[in-house]
């Protein structure tokens, strides 16, 4: 059976500033040794009979925050960027459609210095 999971790569926070489009100074993405990584990932995941639904890397967390639930219903409580409580942060992810066995040989695979979160999609609705 083939369902829907998600792939939370967890690193240190990282400089995607030097990515985007008006810093890339001429530089080719396909010369990055990181972005390859990730490209033969794309082809290991096609060869294991998997299929890439979604992915995308996430902006450093200085754009970004977080926020929790208000205490009794009050006002919700903000924090801004660098938090203090982890060095890690979720920097990116993939949405791939396959089975259970595949799901856990796909999560080794993953390009990541250090840890990579896997799950199952819950589908709500049509």
């Amino acid at each position: 059976m083939t369902d829907t999971w998600v792939f939370l790569i967890r690193e240190n926070d990282w400089d995607s500033d030097a990515y985007l489009p008006e810093n890339m100074g001429g530089r080719d993405l396909s010369e990055d040794e990181d972005m390859a990584a990730h490209q033969r990932f794309g082809d290991a995941v096609a060869a294991l009979g998997a299929k890439i639904t979604g992915s995308n890397a996430l902006q450093n967390a200085k754009y970004g925050g977080w926020v929790a639930a208000g205490a009794g219903g009050g006002e919700p409580v903000y924090t801004d960027a660098p938090f203090t409580d982890t060095n890690e942060v979720i920097t990116g992810y993939y949405e791939i459609e396959c089975d259970e066995a595949t799901a856990r040989k796909i999560a080794g695979l993953v390009p990541s210095s250090n840890t990579v979160e896997w799950r199952k999609v819950v589908q709500f609705g049509s």
